[in-house]
């Protein structure tokens, strides 16, 4: 907002300069008819002069009026006239407000774990130091967390390095199995071809047998009619009846051997397929449980990973039991007393950053309209009379009423115009004599330069 003397006077004093042109001029016309009514009068003047002469003696007569007086007033009002209009001209490139004040970031130190204060290093309105210990906290729960996580983090690497030679270990057993397995196909293998043979020699067997049956059924069959005729003797036909039967068993025996064999290349056969299945099941199971290994592996490294970080963790708490300040700054507000305990997030300070000060500026929003970045301002503070250079460093992004906790509603059907405003920020140019002097809060009147 411009300052409403700054805006005004001009007008104000244009307007008193005419009115004392108009007094001026009232004045010389007054003189002029004064002058004309002298003229006629003069001769009575003259005759009363005499009379009144010894009576007005020793009294001194009024001092004339400079000629030039008049002229010297007109030409004094001219100037003052043409020095108002040229400062009304100057002052129309420039914006000002006394609706502004000095601002800063505001750092609020807050407790990052709970705990009781046992120290509190700092008070009100103190300078501290970025990394200042300001508060301590009572450590002695975190130091047990921190003994805690390491015994597990220690028995977590114990575990994985007891679980890697597991890998190695299964791969060579793998290798043994599927060795044994290959051994166990080859050993069936020859089993049944082994079986196969006995089979087929119990066939050629049989076969034997057979025709060794055939020509002994047909020698009974020869005997028996020379029998009967007496041409041979009986007991021979005896002899041959009782061989063929004897050729008749040895058929039936060499056929159920046969069978036997028959049967034992089936089993030979079977307990190939058993083989060639563990064997595959060996080839198949090597890399999966080597996977499982090598997972196991992983679950424990992950373990280790996992009580690391609990160290980490617990470290990290037991460094926040010393509670320091982010930047450089002056204690604004102390919340943090000795017995104190504190939460999580609980604020115990407020540090004003005064090394990066700035004004918010509230001009109402007729004034922005020739209003940029960049533009020189000069800044004059209150508390200090002083003055102080800076620029326009950012236009505002809305007005205070948008942002404000209850913003209005114009839809509401009650709607007064009123001129907003909007907050401009401007900038301290850096190194000035003084700025050490300033604080947040403190009440400024800046002027813009509007080139």
């Amino acid at each position: 907002m411009p300052d409403d003397r700054a805006t005004q006077s001009p007008d104000r004093q244009i307007a008193e300069l005419r009115d004392e042109v108009r007094r001026l001029r009232e004045e010389q016309e007054q003189q002029k008819r004064q002058l004309a009514n002298g003229n006629g009068h003069q001769d009575k003047r003259d005759q009363g002069d005499e009379q009144s002469k010894h009576s007005e003696e020793g009294k001194e007569e009024p001092p004339k009026k400079h000629p030039l007086r008049n002229a010297i007033i007109i030409v004094a009002a001219v100037i003052i006239v043409v020095a108002g209009v040229l400062w009304w001209l100057h002052a129309r490139q420039f914006e000002s407000t006394d609706d502004a004040q000095v601002d800063a970031h505001i750092s609020g130190v807050a407790a990052r774990i709970a705990g009781t204060i046992t120290g509190v290093y700092v008070e009100q309105d103190q300078f501290v130091k970025a990394g200042e210990v300001v508060v301590d906290l009572d450590p002695r729960d975190y130091k047990v967390a921190l003994a805690q996580a390491q015994s597990q983090l220690a028995q977590a690497l114990g575990q994985t390095s007891a679980e890697q030679p597991n890998i190695p270990v299964t791969e060579v057993t793998n290798q043994t199995n599927i060795a044994t397995a290959n051994s166990g196909v080859a050993s069936a293998q020859a089993a049944v071809a082994a079986a196969e043979q006995n089979y087929q020699a119990a066939l050629e067997k049989v076969r034997e047998a057979e025709a060794n049956n055939v020509k002994a059924q047909a020698d009974v069959g020869r005997y028996r009619p020379l029998v009967e005729k007496d041409e041979v003797p009986r007991e021979q036909f005896d002899q041959v009846v009782a061989t063929a039967k004897s050729s008749a068993a040895t058929v039936a025996a060499n056929q159920a051997s046969a069978q036997a064999a028959l049967q034992q290349v089936d089993e030979a056969r079977e307990q190939l397929r058993q083989a060639q299945e563990r064997a595959d099941e060996a080839v198949k199971n090597a890399p999966r449980q080597i996977a499982i290994r090598r997972a196991d592996v992983q679950s424990r490294q992950a373990a280790v990973e996992a009580a690391r970080a609990q160290v980490e963790q617990a470290t990290l708490n037991l460094s926040y039991c010393k509670i320091i300040t982010p930047v450089n700054g002056i204690v604004a507000k102390r919340m943090a007393e000795v017995g104190q305990t504190v939460s999580p997030g609980q604020e115990v300070f407020l540090i004003t950053q005064i090394d990066d000060l700035w004004v918010t500026a509230n001009f109402r929003e007729t004034q922005l309209k020739r209003m940029r970045p960049g533009q020189s301002a000069r800044i004059h503070v209150d508390a200090l009379s002083q003055d102080f250079d800076g620029y326009v460093e950012y236009m505002p992004a809305a007005s205070g009423s948008v942002t404000s906790l209850l913003p209005p509603e114009n839809a509401t059907g009650n709607f007064v115009k009123i001129v907003q405003r909007l907050p401009v920020r401007i900038r301290f140019k850096k190194n000035q004599r003084g700025m050490e002097r300033l604080r947040p809060g403190m009440s400024v009147e800046p002027k813009v330069a509007l080139q």
